[in-house]
């Protein structure tokens, strides 16, 4: 490891390491990203942070960040933090709700089996009404979440749209979200975004630094 570095416990399909991944490459911060492994993780990673869940980021100093959210304010903070508007109600509201009561309906509705309270498609139509239909309606207005410029909201939600699309791409290819898709399409097509999901194998203690 180059000690002068941050080191980042990732895992490449996680929502939340992707937000945090999305934020540091876009706050052009060089550092090691290592790929973890969620059934072994890391006894590294548990050290710095025993909660278990990823992403971590290391820093320098000794400091480790331990929430996606807080890695990306950190982020962006050495950028340009009021370009992203870090701080604005309406995107705070929207991310809270988004990693709230939306999260939890993705997850009924991604993992949805025969023992489940409800089938796929209840937990899917709530989470429509709650989260997509309004996001679709706020970009038919504005290319973005809070206007012509992306912010901070746009960056922490669009993983989790992106899951949410995947459960069913045929469902949500045919549903009347035009904006949301054109949204989606835009940042996940984006050389932002394919720069931050590239492959890579579990990281081992000994392993030469792979740099995100």
């Amino acid at each position: 490891m180059n000690s002068t570095l941050p080191v980042l416990y990732s895992f490449r399909r996680c929502p939340y390491a992707i937000r945090a991944r999305l934020a540091l490459k876009l706050a052009g911060i060089a550092l090691e990203v290592r790929e973890v492994t969620l059934r072994d993780k890391p006894a590294a990673m548990l050290a710095l942070s025993p909660k278990g869940t990823v992403p971590v980021l290391q820093l320098p100093d000794g400091r480790v960040l331990e929430q996606s959210l807080d890695i990306m304010h950190w982020a962006l903070g050495q950028a340009d933090s009021e370009i992203w508007r870090m701080d604005d109600a309406t995107g705070q509201a929207l991310i809270a709700l988004n990693d709230g009561a939306f999260k939890g309906l993705l997850d009924d509705y991604k993992y949805a089996n025969p023992q489940s309270t409800h089938p796929a498609g209840h937990y899917r139509d709530e989470a429509v009404d709650l989260f997509i239909a309004p996001l679709n309606q706020r970009l038919s207005q504005t290319p973005y979440f809070l206007g012509e410029a992306a912010a901070l909201a746009d960056l922490a939600i669009v993983p989790f749209i992106r899951q949410f699309a995947g459960v069913n791409p045929g469902w949500f290819l045919a549903a009347p979200f035009p904006a949301l898709r054109r949204w989606l399409d835009a940042w996940t097509h984006s050389a932002l975004f394919v720069s931050i999901m590239p492959r890579l194998d579990p990281w081992q203690p000994g392993d030469p630094p792979t740099l995100l």
